[in-house]
């Protein structure tokens, strides 16, 4: 009864003496108590929680009319592609980009360039940023912030067209019956925990070989050797040369060409993107007409770092617009997962009415959300349809995805013109469809990012 009387007492007290409170004190709390009614309606919400996906519940009743499916511009790939429960959906983009260029200038029946071969070379060349990093990097002590950024971030699997283009341009491709994918590379969260296990190992060992004066380069060398074999293990020995059978579109056999990498990239790659490409960024964060660089951005050593000029969102949808009309789709990145009607296939700001269910407003913008690390670029997809009003603006786009035939609306996602002014963050394009705004930007001297920059996230 005595605590009671306590707490009754305690809650008298004036809100300007609880406000000065800085931990949960008993009166607070109780005024926190108190303020939740748990009334009928409170009851009934508790009790639909309990047991069922808070999507669910949310999913706003009104938005469920006939998705339009109508585009006035849809660039059409042959063969939606799957990268199953890997983080390798910038490597998909990129290279269903590139496929769709091919399949419309030789008119082939379908194509699929091999993303495990890409991938083999990424996670080689990654482990040597890594290694050679590290060489970079030793005499600082182990918990500087750029050592200890290397040591947490080994490599990974996900990336950026950056690393598609660096990728391509040394290594070249090979159709997907060349080299197929495997259970590792589809599944690459334990493989990956592995390598990077043994890549933390061999950089300490070169922190201590530098510390000697030992020779880093030639162990680096022998680590690498190591790093080859585990690689092949999982997704099997790259292909030096092979046999390319192509076909017409009616899948008649036309010629029997023999390859490398190298010339069947340059006659079935899209070389003149991969030489002439600019990225472009939408970030309210930070001031646009700029451009920035992150620094380690980058899947080869020798490589580029991410480097993007920052935009007004309508000055990208401009450019967007112009690649689409002629003939060319584009890599395309977004914070996929917002307000995302798998089964439907939608990004509409409008599938879910969370404000409704738990009685509260979600207000943020753009800006705030990347601010406060709520939003970010979290997957790449093939940007290839948009349509119009009668007026000529853009009301909503179309993206190829790689999960799958059988995901979203027939393996694409529709995104509304709103939708894509929230949660689109970056677009790759040919730079012949640059604004003259853009072209003058690139002129300047790039603002230099660190690595652990938040805008620093690789696509999965």
């Amino acid at each position: 009864m005595k605590k009671q009387i306590i707490i009754t007492a305690l809650a008298l007290l004036p809100i300007a003496v609880l406000a000065q409170q800085k931990e949960i004190t008993p009166q607070m709390l109780n005024q926190i108590q108190n303020s939740f009614e748990n009334n009928a309606a409170d009851k009934a919400i508790r009790n639909a929680i309990a047991g069922t996906d808070i999507r669910k519940l949310a999913l706003s009743q009104d938005n469920l009319k006939s998705i339009d499916t109508h585009f006035a511009i849809h660039l059409k790939n042959k063969g939606i592609t799957n990268q199953e429960s890997s983080g390798r959906c910038w490597l998909f983009t990129g290279l269903n980009v590139m496929r769709a260029k091919a399949v419309a200038k030789y008119n082939l029946p379908n194509l699929e360039f091999s993303q495990v071969y890409c991938f083999f070379w990424d996670q080689l060349e990654k482990s040597n940023l890594f290694l050679q990093s590290i060489i970079d990097n030793a005499d600082k002590p182990i918990d500087d912030q750029m050592v200890s950024w290397l040591f947490e971030n080994p490599l990974s699997d996900g990336g950026t067209f950056t690393g598609v283009a660096d990728l391509v341009a040394k290594y070249g491709l090979v159709p997907t019956d060349v080299m197929p994918e495997t259970y590792s590379s589809n599944n690459t969260s334990h493989f990956a925990e592995i390598l990077k296990l043994k890549l933390r190992e061999y950089g300490l060992e070169l922190r201590e070989l530098a510390a000697k004066k030992a020779d880093t380069q030639a162990r680096k060398t022998e680590m690498l050797s190591t790093v080859y074999r585990i690689l092949a293990l999982n997704f099997g020995v790259p292909q030096t040369e092979f046999d390319f059978i192509r076909k017409n579109e009616k899948g008649e056999n036309v010629e029997t060409e023999h390859h490398t990498p190298i010339s069947f990239m340059q006659k079935y790659g899209d070389t003149e993107l991969i030489s002439n490409y600019i990225m472009l960024m939408n970030d309210p964060t930070r001031d646009y007409y700029k451009v920035y660089e992150i620094n380690m951005d980058r899947h080869v050593y020798e490589g580029k770092n991410w480097i993007y000029v920052n935009l007004p969102i309508d000055e990208i949808k401009e450019m967007a617009v112009a690649s689409l009309k002629d003939s060319n789709m584009m890599y395309f990145s977004c914070d996929v997962a917002k307000f995302l009607n798998s089964k439907r296939g939608l990004l509409d700001l409008n599938n879910y009415d969370y404000e409704s269910l738990f009685g509260t407003t979600f207000a943020m913008d753009k800006r705030q959300r990347i601010a406060t690390h709520a939003s970010g670029s979290s997957h790449a997809m093939t940007l290839c349809g948009v349509d119009f009003d009668s007026n000529g603006k853009t009301t909503k786009w179309l993206v190829e995805n790689s999960w799958g035939a059988s995901s979203g609306w027939n393996g694409y996602l529709i995104m509304t013109d709103e939708w894509f002014n929230e949660y689109m963050f970056r677009l790759v394009i040919n730079e012949k469809y640059a604004s003259p705004k853009v072209k003058k930007a690139l002129k300047t001297q790039p603002i230099a990012l660190p690595a652990w920059d938040p805008m620093f996230l690789e696509e999965e």
